[in-house]
């Protein structure tokens, strides 16, 4: 058996697009006519709503434009099951600009750990999803362990804020990569 080559890796190819956001790939129909997780806010909420945009960047800093961002967070009551309120969603990155948006609730914090955004990437070159998290700079992020853990490279998980919610830039590789978690 020595003498066997390890067969090489797959890549998140562009049929990921196909089945989780089918827009993306021009296709309608699927799923009621609407990607899932294209709507986290499904019915009238209470809540601080906010636009969450950013960029996912190569190692060279151009911008991925086949990219699949998910997203996971508590609603603003500190639960994961609000009603009219999905804890969960799934967005393309542009394929223009590589920009991706979601619109959402500002988050509660969860115990001892800070208001944050799970971000999870899966994209070409990529051979398993990355996963980071977005703080927001408006809260005490100092109290959260996996912030604290980061040390200097925390500021890499902070959105900025925008007129209507925040921003954050994911940079996969060089002197500004974004802190990725073990998951």
């Amino acid at each position: 058996m020595g003498d066997l080559k390890e067969s090489a890796s797959q890549t998140a190819g562009p049929y990921v697009h196909i089945g989780c956001v089918p827009s993306f790939a021009g296709l309608s129909g699927m799923y009621g006519g609407r990607d899932l997780g294209a709507s986290m806010i499904t019915d009238d909420v209470i809540g601080h709503r906010i636009a969450v945009t950013g960029c996912v960047y190569d190692g060279d800093g151009a911008p991925l434009t086949d990219a699949m961002i998910e997203i996971w967070q508590a609603a603003p009551d500190g639960t994961f099951a609000m009603d009219g309120f999905s804890s969960w969603g799934r967005q393309p990155s542009a394929s223009d600009t590589g920009v991706f948006t979601f619109n959402t609730l500002k988050p509660a914090a969860i115990g001892n750990q800070a208001p944050h955004i799970m971000v999870w990437i899966v994209a070409r070159g990529i051979n398993l999803g990355l996963t980071t998290r977005i703080y927001f700079p408006d809260e005490d992020n100092r109290s959260d362990r996996v912030f604290t853990l980061a040390g200097g490279r925390a500021d890499t998980m902070v959105a900025t804020a925008t007129a209507d919610g925040y921003h954050i830039d994911i940079h996969l590789q060089g002197p500004n990569e974004t802190v990725f978690v073990d998951v």
